[in-house]
């Protein structure tokens, strides 16, 4: 961006007045306001030939596009505003001798600078998207839609009800046909609204409990929202696509209404479907559906099974290792024991407590019963060269068990077991514990203690790079 800005600063006083010395870059408001009174450098009306015209009126748009570029990058949006005005008028000028459409420029840069200047108002907003409708028809429905979520983040959600209704019903020739795809969306987005209003008059109705004149006319109300959202939102999850919102709404619509089966259906379309893009949502929705119903252990297993293959430090894991180790083939228990060491090899699992409870417990489980230690150092030998720092250093003993003395001790029982009565993380924890007269952290020492040849038959030989 530096050599873009030099080259402004060559290019300017050729045009505007003298070469003026480079001078040292300021901050971008001091910059601000040091900067000369508009001034773009727009050629001298002489008579040209068209070529001639075309060369200059070109370099001409370049530069000015350069600075509201730099205005954009720099949040100078009024100065940039600016620009896009004269590039616009530069333009108006300019049409009769050559045809330009860059009405999907002006569309983005003017939305960009609409929605971050301090003096826009959600009127000039809507102004603004109108003209952009009518200054370019093969862009007419993606305008359409980037103005009606404005106008929902602005909370007018009847008035993003009423676009998107004037954009279905819109035609133009075979432009409607080349923008099948966003009138798809259209119709969807509005199917969305109506979920949205069917949503309220649900509530309204669980509110008032009794039946009367009053909740008969709020329950046909909500039918007829049910209906419209129905029909548009079934239509656009049967394209291949991400359409997570939309999915979620249409199952809560049909789940409302008793139709389990399509429920179950829609998302098992939604999660298996191979057209469809990898999600780990899906399988997600459908678990949480499938939980709902009160379906099998093993329906549950599979769905949670998938999503592990896709995101092994989803939150669900832990579900998932739950139900693992509740199995009585041996062949899940030992899945279960690695979902939880794969989970805990993500930052963001470092200082979950309930991660670390599972894994404490299925370890402790192994350890006792002195069966399937192999299972542990099969998955401790991947770790050992960058676990013991990564988790049970002895500042990480510090903080924990000053911060949450539930997560100290399950860590500690696995360091113990791992990393032997030696490591460092074990030996702080178990000495705070004892000393604030802590009996399961006594019972803890006495454990790891007592089962210290285990770390010897997991970890081989103590090697001194690995210790923390």
């Amino acid at each position: 961006m530096d050599s873009l800005l030099e080259e402004e600063d060559e290019e300017v006083p050729a045009v505007v007045g003298k070469r003026r010395k480079r001078r040292r870059r300021r901050s971008p408001s001091a910059q601000a306001a040091l900067q000369p009174p508009l001034c773009l450098p727009f050629l001298p009306q002489l008579p040209v030939s068209s070529n001639e015209h075309k060369l200059n009126f070109t370099k001409s748009k370049e530069v000015c596009l350069r600075y509201i570029q730099d205005a954009l990058l720099q949040k100078q949006w009024k100065r940039a505003a600016e620009f896009l005005t004269c590039y616009v008028e530069a333009l108006e000028k300019d049409y009769s001798r050559e045809h330009i459409g860059p009405s999907e420029m002006i569309w983005r840069i003017g939305t960009e600078i609409l929605w971050h200047h301090s003096q826009s108002s959600m009127k000039e907003f809507s102004c603004f998207m109108e003209q952009m409708k009518t200054l370019g028809v093969k862009r007419y429905l993606k305008v359409c839609l980037e103005h009606v979520f404005h106008l929902l983040c602005n909370g007018q959600i009847d008035e993003a009800y009423q676009n998107l209704s004037l954009a279905e019903s819109w035609r133009f020739g075979e432009q409607t046909a080349i923008q099948d795809k966003e009138m798809k969306l259209i119709q969807a987005y509005r199917g969305l609204l109506d979920y949205h209003n069917w949503s309220k008059q649900k509530n309204i109705l669980l509110e008032n409990g009794e039946d009367g004149f009053s909740d008969l006319a709020v329950e046909q109300e909500m039918h007829g929202y049910f209906r419209k959202a129905a029909v548009n939102l079934k239509e656009i999850i049967k394209i291949p696509g991400v359409w997570d919102v939309f999915v979620k709404c249409y199952v809560d619509l049909l789940e409302f209404y008793g139709d389990h089966n399509e429920a179950h259906q829609v998302l098992n379309e939604y999660a298996y479907n191979s057209k469809f893009p990898a999600n780990p949502n899906a399988h997600v929705y459908l678990y949480q559906f499938l939980k709902r119903q009160g379906e099998s252990k093993k329906s549950l297993i599979s769905a949670l099974k998938i999503l592990h293959d896709i995101v092994p430090s989803h939150e669900l894991m832990i579900d998932f290792n739950t139900m693992l180790q509740k199995s009585k083939k041996r062949k899940k228990r030992r899945l279960g024991l690695e979902v939880i060491f794969t989970a805990l090899d993500y930052a963001g699992w470092k200082e979950n407590a309930k991660a670390w409870s599972c894994l404490a417990r299925q370890m402790k489980q192994i350890v006792i019963s002195e069966k399937h230690l192999d299972w542990i150092k099969q998955e401790w030998n991947s770790r050992k060269d960058w676990w013991p720092a990564f988790h049970f250093s002895r500042y990480l003993a510090k903080r924990n068990w000053q911060e949450n003395k539930n997560l100290s001790y399950e860590k500690a029982l696995v360091a113990g077991i791992l990393l032997g009565k030696d490591c460092k993380y074990f030996k702080y924890v178990s000495h705070q514990g004892c000393k604030a007269q802590l009996k399961r952290f006594r019972m803890l020492k006495k454990f790891v203690n007592r089962h210290n040849l285990v770390y010897l038959r997991i970890s081989g030989p103590p090697d001194s790079s690995v210790q923390p």
